[in-house]
């Protein structure tokens, strides 16, 4: 009886046990911004450690190159600023779901990077997947995305002005007028609204939070004979009517 007491007793120990840890979480999302700080912290200086630490053996891994790297390839890329060079990056923004043995991270990133004296700035967003085997926690897929963020404008040159404007088409019936209201270009599709030009350098301009560059390319007669649309390094071209 004593004997059957006792392992009963027992056996309600470890089962409570068991129910405390099962109702608790495995890892917290402040966890895992503490170790994605840590894996920026050592960015930098170019500090393999951590990145050796909390990525397991078959990651891969995309970044904002569009590379796609396994753990010896990502652990390679690791390596220090050049001389002159010095920066930091903050997870920002953070948020996670957390679902038994797999957790997912989600986060922003604010990149600032000092070359010699100028200070650079740039702003990313991530996703990392972490799985527990054997009571350890390591991301096993990660992706990089760069936001993007339109470029410092230039300067209008009101000589050349003139020459932007008129019609350009793409095929019969679809035209992109230039016009001029006496500060800014704009440039209206068939059918669209109108949009405005800021102007980036001589002959090349860019739309307000679009990627991408509207270039005028000059003809032989000194006048833009072509407006070329150039996205991701494709050009749909309108061939000037007037």
């Amino acid at each position: 009886m004593r004997i059957a007491s006792w392992a009963l007793a027992w056996g309600l120990i470890v089962f409570s046990s068991g129910c405390r840890r099962s109702q608790q979480p495995a890892i917290t999302q402040e966890e895992l911004v503490r170790r994605t700080q840590e894996l920026m912290d050592a960015a930098a200086p170019g500090n393999p450690l951590p990145w050796k630490k909390y990525f397991a053996d078959d990651a891969i891994y995309f970044d904002e190159k569009g590379r796609a790297m396994d753990k010896a390839a990502l652990l390679k890329d690791v390596s220090p600023l050049p001389n002159g060079y010095s920066g930091s990056i903050r997870v920002l923004d953070a948020r996670s779901r957390i679902i038994g043995d797999t957790a997912i991270l989600s986060y922003d990133l604010d990149e600032t990077e000092t070359i010699f004296g100028q200070d650079e700035h740039a702003h990313y967003h991530g996703t990392d997947t972490w799985i527990r085997r054997k009571g350890q926690w390591q991301v096993v897929a990660g992706q990089m995305l760069r936001y993007y963020e339109d470029p410092s404008p230039g300067k209008l040159a009101a000589t050349r002005v003139k020459k932007y404007l008129g019609t350009y088409e793409l095929v019969p019936g679809s035209d992109r007028e230039v016009t001029f209201d006496g500060q800014n270009i704009f440039m209206q599709r068939t059918g669209r609204e109108k949009e405005m030009l800021i102007p980036e350098a001589p002959d090349i301009f860019f739309r307000k939070a679009i990627e991408g560059r509207i270039l005028f390319r000059q003809g032989s007669q000194g006048q833009p004979d072509l407006l070329i649309d150039r996205r991701n390094n494709e050009d749909v071209v309108w061939k000037r009517t007037r």
